[in-house]
């Protein structure tokens, strides 16, 4: 499989924090020419966030780009998406049984044990890090760096998803050193976060990618 470059990920806490609900995001983002967005949620789904992820993976359907659900492989299975799960989440093996095979599978590791141990797993891609520090997270696992991904780039030959503390101003330097996909959340909500500013932070990723 391969994944687009940009992989943006709607986290409701952050939203939340900036005033901006996840679909609204969706809309800018996808509007600016995502492909990809994943949906994470933390929190309990009350029947308000349930209604929104629908209309979110109604959008994504209609623009024509993959929706992934973090965690949650019932409503993924539910909503059709892609399911992404991490290591104190449904164990990967487990949520391919409940998804089947034609859906897809995505993991998040941390260090190198668990990328190898991903390598025999049934899942279609991994995401790595925290390349670097990360406010999205309460309990950050310990940032990796660029060497360390460049080394774990050579032990992997599913497609590797950056993430942690990604920027426009790092990107490249992340892609340079083996990802395929960088994973990014703070950096594309601005400060002011409205439909406006985020189709304008996408096109200075855009940008920053070229």
């Amino acid at each position: 499989m391969t994944l687009p470059v940009l992989y943006p990920i709607l986290d409701s806490a952050l939203l939340d924090s900036h005033g901006c609900s996840a679909l609204d995001a969706a809309g800018a983002m996808l509007s600016a020419g995502a492909h990809i967005l994943q949906w994470r949620c933390k929190d309990t789904v009350t029947r308000a966030r349930f209604d929104e992820l629908e209309a979110i993976g109604e959008l994504c359907r209609k623009h024509g780009a993959e929706f992934v659900i973090n965690d949650r492989a019932d409503l993924a299975m539910m909503l059709g998406a892609t399911l992404h799960v991490g290591q104190t989440d449904l164990p990967a093996r487990i949520a391919r049984e409940m998804i089947g095979t034609h859906g897809r599978l995505g993991l998040s590791t941390h260090n190198t044990g668990q990328v190898i141990e991903a390598e025999s797993l049934p899942v279609d891609y991994v995401a790595f890090g925290p390349v670097f520090s990360t406010a999205s997270k309460a309990n950050p696992d310990p940032v990796v760096g660029l060497e360390r991904l460049r080394d774990i780039r050579r032990l992997t030959a599913k497609p590797l998803v950056a993430i942690g503390g990604i920027t426009r101003e790092n990107v490249l330097s992340v892609l340079d050193a083996g990802a395929d996909s960088v994973a990014v959340i703070s950096d594309l909500i601005p400060g002011v976060c409205n439909r406006d500013n985020i189709r304008q932070r996408m096109a200075e990723w855009h940008d920053a990618l070229r």
